[in-house]
């Protein structure tokens, strides 16, 4: 899928020069603008037709995620699920998780380090 950068993130740092997290699309506005007047030769904006295949809609990475809140949740984990550990769980049952997911060699994406990965 077409990634869509906010205008003028390669100039401005403020705007997210070498920081993805601002480099997010915000809508072109202003009387003069080019690519809001969508000009050949100016960056596209975001349209309808630039959306992922309904197959590929809400997967990450080609597998759909599966949230994780307790130890029964991973009765429904298989191959084809991306782990993602409830943000309410504490140290200690994040680590049993941990453990559980690499016993079962499950992914967890939002885990840092060696443990995300697999």
């Amino acid at each position: 899928m077409k990634q869509f950068v906010r205008r003028n993130t390669v100039k401005l740092s403020k705007l997210g020069r070498n920081r993805p997290k601002l480099q997010k699309w915000r809508a072109a506005v202003g009387r003069h603008n080019k690519i809001r007047k969508n000009r050949f030769g100016y960056t596209k904006s975001p349209r309808i037709g630039f959306k992922s295949p309904r197959e590929e809609s809400g997967k990450i990475n080609g597998k759909m995620p599966l949230l994780i809140s307790t130890s029964k949740d991973f009765s429904n984990a298989t191959k084809e699920n991306i782990l993602i550990i409830s943000r309410r769980i504490g140290a200690k049952k994040k680590i049993e998780f941990i453990k559980r997911a690499q016993e079962m060699n499950l992914t967890i994406l939002n885990v840092g380090g060696k443990h995300g990965s697999k």
